[in-house]
């Protein structure tokens, strides 16, 4: 099989997301190998004590000495802004790290995979860069100024059509990366509203179960076949972007009330439960490998469990939507009142 290679970027306040990526992409696509960018030293300590199978940590300051060019954006730009000027970079250091890899895929920390990347795979085939729509829906039209396309997913193939628009991406990146919309730019994220016009074999992913996220599937038809959420009674539900999902003490909010998104029972029980689950998971993996005063989670009391997260009372359909959910006992309180990126 091909050999497919993935890459991340996060620090310690992210450390839970990016573990519950990690086992997601583990267990639907097993030995695939995901580099991570490590924006702390915090989360860097923390993923060498681990010592996680197909896991490659590295120091932030070791990708800034083997690309000065990016290094010198730090001054001028926000810290948000220099990490989205890092996007392309650190997909290039990871292709010239892996020789052997033939696609080099770009994901964002908060995505978790229900079923394998195959098909998306599959539809790349003749491709040397894949792209992913946010498919917005027709209520949030005015997002469309933070570009067609979303950065949550973005692939390179090894041959001279991938590279060159990589590099090209992370030029562009070096000269204005900021976060705000600046005409044609936003970010790192409207530059790749280009590369369709500018290089051969770009390829626009159509899977509608790819990058499954609240500003795109209240416009979707989606159902449950079996154990398999399908989208359009065709699409298998292949990963979701947890965008915005927020924990505050006892309680995860989601980003369903900016999005103007429903909440309704098959997203709850069949694709929010599993990953509060997973974050559960990965809070008590990581816990002890974590210097308290160095990371931003408000611990619950009485944790003894993986059982003792997962919030598994979803009652009122019709409120829960803007509201946040007690992990403990399943109580809902009201939620506090975006980009895309």
């Amino acid at each position: 099989m091909t050999k497919r290679v993935y890459c991340t970027y996060f620090d310690h306040n992210y450390l839970l997301r990016g573990l519950a990526l990690y086992h997601s992409l583990q267990q639907h696509a097993p030995t695939a190998r995901l580099w991570v960018l490590c924006l702390s030293e915090a989360c860097y300590r923390a993923l060498i004590a681990l010592d996680l199978p197909n896991l490659v940590p590295r120091r932030l300051s070791d990708f800034e000495d083997a690309d000065p060019e990016v290094a010198a954006t730090r001054p001028d730009r926000s810290l948000i802004e220099y990490y989205f000027t890092c996007s392309p970079a650190w997909k290039l250091y990871v292709l010239n790290s892996e020789p052997e890899a033939e696609w080099v895929t770009y994901l964002d920390s908060d995505l978790f995979f229900f079923a394998s990347p195959d098909p998306i795979y599959e539809e790349m085939k003749d491709a040397a860069f894949g792209i992913i729509p946010h498919h917005f829906t027709r209520r949030l039209s005015d997002m469309r100024r933070f570009g067609t396309y979303n950065v949550g997913w973005v692939s390179v193939r090894r041959c001279d059509e991938g590279i060159a628009a990589l590099r090209w991406w992370r030029e562009r990146c070096i000269e204005w990366c900021y976060d705000f919309v600046d005409g044609e730019r936003f970010a790192d994220q409207r530059y790749l509203d280009r590369l369709p016009g500018m290089f051969p074999n770009i390829h626009v992913i159509h899977h509608l179960g790819a990058n499954l996220a609240p500003w795109n599937f209240a416009d979707l038809r989606m159902e449950q076949r079996g154990q398999t959420v399908l989208i359009e009674g065709r699409y298998p539900l292949l990963f979701f972007h947890f965008h915005g999902v927020k924990r505050a003490g006892r309680y995860y909010f989601n980003s369903h009330r900016a999005f103007r998104a429903p909440f309704p029972s098959l997203v709850r029980q069949r694709i929010y439960q599993p990953y509060i689950a997973a974050l559960a998971a990965a809070e008590l993996e990581a816990r002890s490998h974590l210097i308290e005063e160095q990371i931003k989670i408000i611990r619950s009391p009485a944790i003894g469990s993986r059982q003792d997260y997962v919030f598994n009372v979803f009652r009122k359909a019709r409120t829960v939507a803007f509201r946040g959910i007690d992990i403990v006992t399943g109580r809902a309180i009201a939620s506090p009142g975006s980009s895309i990126r």
